[in-house]
């Protein structure tokens, strides 16, 4: 009994890798595919504002890749801006992921703010004294 186990247990081993070995190729080819249509897509989003129909002025796009493809700043080239726009780029049938959706919310919602943030002094100032921090890396 238990050498027709073992026997029926290597048979099915080997049946079971020389069946992926023949789905490798598959395998393979489906993930050039996957991958090339992801560089793709990549590809397009980049070039996206220099085709035809895309609705700002390349030169006032600026690209992100996430969470949103471009933010553009119209009227920027008149030194003038007058409004910021979020682009995501998509082609065929895609759809906006779970984050992208989010992000669009909150700018629908215009929970959308501007902050400035000021460098401390004694981190920009050219003085020859050396920047100290403390056990938690904070500087003292």
């Amino acid at each position: 009994m238990f050498i027709a186990f073992r026997l029926g247990h290597k048979v099915g081993g080997e049946r079971k890798h020389q069946e992926w070995l023949n789905e490798l190729p598959e395998h393979r080819k489906e993930a050039i595919m996957k991958s090339r249509a992801v560089l793709r897509g990549q590809f397009s989003e980049n070039l996206a504002p220099y085709l035809p129909d895309f609705p700002c002025l390349p030169t006032e796009c600026r690209f992100l890749g996430k969470p949103t493809d471009f933010i553009v700043f119209k009227g920027m080239d008149e030194k003038k801006i007058e409004e910021i726009v979020f682009v995501e780029v998509k082609s065929g049938k895609a759809k906006l992921s779970p984050q992208e959706k989010n992000l669009k919310e909150t700018i629908d919602k215009k929970r959308v703010r501007f902050e400035e943030y000021r460098i401390p002094e004694e981190l920009h100032n050219n003085k020859k004294e050396m920047v100290e921090f403390d056990d938690e890396g904070m500087i003292e």
